[in-house]
């Protein structure tokens, strides 16, 4: 199979499936085993074709598709294969989550239709922004991705979910219209310049042709791109839809905002940062990005530990993250954005299995509150451990996946002179740590309620933890060759605009090199 035929599969499979889960509403009893197993032949398909996509970029470098309309290089499938893996173990969580709401009757069979056939139409948008190369395509892509969530997350229709909807509508909407100010600046200034104007709007091209781009306008576009889709990644303080979306939508939709959405955002703008370097070079960039990076850890470190409600928390948790991953970029150089991609990978990956968790908390509680959820380990003792593993991980305890990273991203802040951010940076940290040290004591211990029964919901709803806690741990350990090689690869992109340039980093041992003279 060529590239163009790995890309079309990619965006159609999940585009045709959500179409036919929609119509399966009109099968009578056969409507039920029908929308599971789409959904699964959906999420499914998607996992190996974004693996096998991410192989052919591993061995070519890049692919194109669509007269180059589409485009994977080595960035692009950092987060292709994020969305590729963590969109199968949603959608497997998701069938043992949707199976406890048609037993408690929060869905029925048209609820369900409408749930898996939006579930395949968000994750068609997603994969659609990671794949464009047209950069107005790419705003629409974005913009897509709101209305392919916003209805999953009112799915349930109570007065709290439908304000998060509206909420998250109006902001996003605003907030991504300036992200279209900023599109629109470079695909004009780029007409004007370019040798073949048509070819103005697509991003590989731009990148060609940035030497001839105007500083001014190239300026004033990527602050109009970092605060429109600083928004949809809920970046401080832009930040006001997130904490309810993320609280009222169902927990493997909130999954999905987390742990998928939030980087495609991010991923547009990392994409304009690219050009705006090429341009003006890496200092403007990356005051930008430590700035709202830092602003975000700070603000959300405070917002957490006056959080009472599981899921709110988890929620300013991952607006943490992801100004912790801007940080990392602001850093700059290859131990910065090779240490801002990682985390990308393990927070996703942390973050998606605490809202598993957290789904399963709600089932068998039936509560968000934390004054109300005790005797986690005694009632539901999987998931109890899926949430230790997840909040030990969250805060970079060894041996998890997010200890590396965060080292990293701390020995990157040495290295390029950053002490005094990096002992800031430290601090707020340790808020976090304390935010999750009482929030995992508050559950674990005490006695469990006496309205609540022993025994975890369904397999369905631990297996795709089991396996994130797998991948979690092995990440701490070991970093796959084919994932360093891709790492490299998206951080040599992300420093030169050179698909082909590869950082030179052989294992993680070349970060402390520079560090010497600070070690005893």
């Amino acid at each position: 199979m060529t590239g163009i035929t790995y890309l079309l599969g990619l965006l159609l499979i999940p585009l045709i499936l959500s179409l036919l889960i929609f119509a399966s509403r009109w099968l009578g009893g056969m409507t039920r085993f029908v929308v599971f197993l789409l959904h699964l032949v959906s999420v499914t398909l998607v996992l190996v074709i974004s693996l096998l996509i991410v192989r052919s970029v591993l061995n070519a470098g890049e692919i194109f598709g669509l007269e180059n309309w589409l485009h994977v290089d080595a960035l692009g499938a950092v987060f292709l294969l994020i969305i590729g893996v963590l969109g199968f173990l949603v959608g497997l969580y998701s069938i043992g989550y949707t199976q406890h709401d048609l037993q408690t009757g929060d869905f029925d069979n048209r609820k369900l239709c409408n749930y898996y056939g939006l579930f395949s139409l968000f994750l068609f948008t997603m994969l659609l922004v990671v794949t464009d190369n047209n950069i107005i395509m790419m705003w629409a892509a974005v913009e897509a991705t709101t209305l392919g969530s916003v209805f999953l997350i009112a799915i349930y229709g109570t007065r709290p979910s439908l304000e998060a909807a509206w909420k998250y509508v109006i902001i996003c909407t605003v907030g991504v219209a300036f992200g279209l100010y900023g599109t629109v600046l470079v695909y004009s200034n780029a007409f004007n310049v370019m040798p073949v104007s048509s070819n103005a709007s697509l991003w590989t091209e731009i990148v060609k042709n940035a030497s001839a781009l105007d500083p001014v306008i190239i300026k004033m576009a990527f602050v109009f791109v970092l605060v429109g889709f600083g928004t949809k990644a809920g970046l401080f303080p832009m930040h006001a839809w997130l904490p309810d979306a993320y609280s009222e939508a169902p927990s493997p939709v909130s999954a999905m905002l987390s742990g998928m959405l939030s980087n495609c955002a991010l991923l547009v703008i990392f994409r304009f940062s690219i050009i705006t370097n090429l341009v003006l070079g890496p200092s403007f960039v990356q005051i930008l990005f430590l700035v709202f990076g830092m602003i975000s850890v700070a603000a959300a470190a405070f917002f957490m530990f006056t959080q009472r409600d599981i899921k709110r928390l988890l929620a300013y948790s991952s607006i943490e993250n992801t100004g912790l991953i801007l940080v990392a970029f602001g850093l700059g150089g290859p131990a910065g954005i090779f240490a801002g991609l990682l985390q990308t990978i393990n927070q996703s990956l942390v973050k998606v299995l605490m809202w598993f968790a957290s789904g399963n908390i709600l089932i068998k509680y039936r509560s968000r509150n934390l004054d109300q959820v005790k005797g986690l380990l005694q009632v539901i003792p999987f998931t109890g451990i899926m949430m230790i593993v997840g909040a030990l991980a969250i805060v970079g305890t060894p041996p998890f996946n997010i200890f590396v990273s965060k080292f990293l991203i701390i020995a990157a802040g040495l290295q390029a002179g950053y002490l005094w951010l990096m002992v800031v940076c430290l601090l707020l940290l340790m808020v976090v740590f304390a935010t999750f040290f009482r929030f995992i004591a508050s559950m674990l211990f005490g006695e469990k309620p006496d309205n609540v029964a022993r025994g975890e919901t369904n397999w369905l709803t631990l297996l795709p933890g089991a396996i994130l806690i797998v991948l979690i741990v092995g990440l701490g350990l070991f970093i796959p060759s084919d994932l360093m090689s891709l790492l490299k690869g998206a951080s040599g992109l992300v420093l030169t605009g050179n698909p082909g340039q590869q950082i030179a980093i052989t294992s993680l041992k070349d970060f402390l090199m520079p560090l010497e003279h600070l070690l005893p």
